[in-house]
């Protein structure tokens, strides 16, 4: 059992940064962060498998960089120039075997999850 713990969230401006840590308890190969806003559903923003192939969603791409620290199983999101409809819950979530990356997105396959971390951006 892997245990999962997000911090770094908080409130923003429009524009400004954050960066999210995810501590995990032991080692895992997959690991990802999802967010998810009110009246919304679960959205995939950000994956890494093996601590280095990176997978993004569009709406973040240029904005958000994920990385991981392999040595203190964090895996941490870089997010500038945030917008309000970044506004949500953010988790992280993890897997302990590869994961191809036509599905790192999709929080099905991911076994582990964070209690969420919450990032509100306003305008």
């Amino acid at each position: 059992q892997v245990q999962l713990v997000e911090s770094g969230g908080g409130s923003v401006q429009a524009g400004g940064s954050l960066r999210l840590s995810c501590a995990a308890s032991g080692s895992t190969r997959s690991m990802s962060w999802f967010r998810q806003a009110p009246g919304k559903e679960r959205e995939g923003v950000a994956a890494m498998t093996d601590g280095v192939s990176t997978t993004y969603a569009d709406s973040v791409k240029g904005r958000f960089t994920v990385s991981k620290d392999n040595a203190k199983n964090t895996l941490y999101l870089q997010m500038n120039s945030l917008e309000p409809e970044d506004t949500a819950m953010y988790y992280c979530a993890a897997a302990p075997g590869y994961i191809t990356r036509s599905w790192r997105l999709v929080g099905g396959v991911y076994t582990y999850w964070g209690q969420g971390t919450q990032v509100t951006v306003s305008s």
